[in-house]
């Protein structure tokens, strides 16, 4: 029995492929989902699809995304554990939604999509659509870094370039989606459902235990839900006993997120974002942006920005240690310090590194 989707917002029931709600706009959402039995863990497939039984989509297509290494660090002697999402097939945690997505469009016969991306989501999607006998047009800034423009290129994916702010793009997307499938990393709840799977294999990782603590760069804030649910599932099925506090991180240029945080509101504030080397998470209006508040203020978490500065900084200790990343994943690990002090120093810490950096080298 396929899931019903239905509106966050208004709760009104949506159809298969819609991408938000008819009625009101809102975004929707799984009516329900299967809960999690450990017992339903295949052990012998090495990729998030392990946890195919508590995914209700039917698997046709996989990369082998998903079972990233969770390795223990330090950040100028403070310890945390980096859970290597860079090595997903693509260079980025987007794999795990994006295979998620793509299964569920290859069910009902989808052919052609529209997907809006600064560039790791679009890279995902045109590979994942690409090897899958589906076309994408990816719908990107015109001032977009070259290197993710050539790779979702390289993939297969029609580029469509917008110039203007990074908002144009999206309003040029919405409108081909009037006529196309849009796959969006935003707006579709099956995105969100294969980010699920990371905090299942942090439980895994750490021996059927969840961390004190996940602190992650947070744009439209999927991977933020992901583990939220994750988790959340883990807890209803009483193999943990408490939920990790989850801290979102921004730039200073572009901090919706935080400031809401900071004034109590229940959904993002309206910033005009500036330029940051955080390209990854420059989001004017984070579509699950009141969902993201309640996870964080359940989670007793909270909302950080940092400097572009500092995160140049971190990206490059973390090089001196073996972990090449992009500056969007090295966002957390410069308020490492600040998470410490709130924290302890005895709290587990996951930090995803969630982007690859070989992408951004030019010599």
């Amino acid at each position: 029995m396929p899931p019903t989707l239905i509106c966050t917002e208004c709760h009104a029931a949506a159809a298969p492929l819609d991408w938000r709600c008819a009625v009101c706009g809102g975004p929707l959402d799984f009516a329900e989902l299967p809960s999690f039995d450990p017992g339903s863990i295949n052990a012998d497939d090495f990729s998030l699809w392990r946890y195919a039984a508590m995914l209700p989509v039917e698997r046709r297509f996989s990369l082998g995304e998903g079972l990233t290494p969770l390795v223990q660090t330090e950040d100028e002697g403070l310890p945390f554990h980096a859970k290597l999402e860079y090595l997903n097939p693509t260079g980025s945690y987007k794999d795990r939604g994006t295979v998620t997505l793509i299964n569920h469009l290859l069910a009902h016969g989808v052919r052609e999509v529209v997907e809006d991306s600064s560039g790791n989501a679009g890279a995902s999607v045109a590979a994942y659509c690409t090897a899958s006998d589906i076309h994408a047009r990816i719908f990107v800034p015109a001032s977009g870094t070259p290197a993710k423009k050539a790779l979702i290129a390289r993939f297969g994916g029609e580029l469509v370039e917008i110039a203007g702010p990074q908002h144009a793009k999206t309003l040029a997307c919405m409108e081909a989606a009037k006529t196309t499938t849009y796959a969006s990393h935003a707006w579709s709840p099956y995105f969100v459902l294969g980010q699920m799977t990371v905090a299942w294999e942090v439980w895994e990782q750490m021996g059927h235990r969840a961390p004190d603590a996940v602190a992650l760069p947070v744009g439209h804030g999927g991977l933020l839900l992901g583990f939220a649910r994750g988790f959340h599932s883990l807890h209803q099925a009483g193999l943990i006993d408490r939920l990790p506090r989850l801290f979102a991180v921004q730039a200073e240029s572009c901090d919706p997120i935080v400031r809401a945080w900071e004034s109590g509101a229940d959904i993002p504030s309206e910033v005009t974002p500036e330029p940051t080397v955080a390209d990854g998470i420059i989001v004017e209006v984070p579509v699950r942006g009141k969902e993201v508040l309640a996870a964080i203020r359940r989670s007793n978490g909270g909302a950080l920005r940092v400097s572009d500065e500092a995160i140049l900084a971190a990206q490059q200790r973390l090089a001196r240690r073996g972990l090449i990343v992009e500056p969007t994943s090295a966002a957390p690990v410069a308020a490492l310090a600040r998470l410490r002090e709130i924290l302890g120093n005895d709290a587990s810490i996951v930090i995803p590194l969630t982007g690859n950096g070989l992408k951004m080298l030019t010599a």
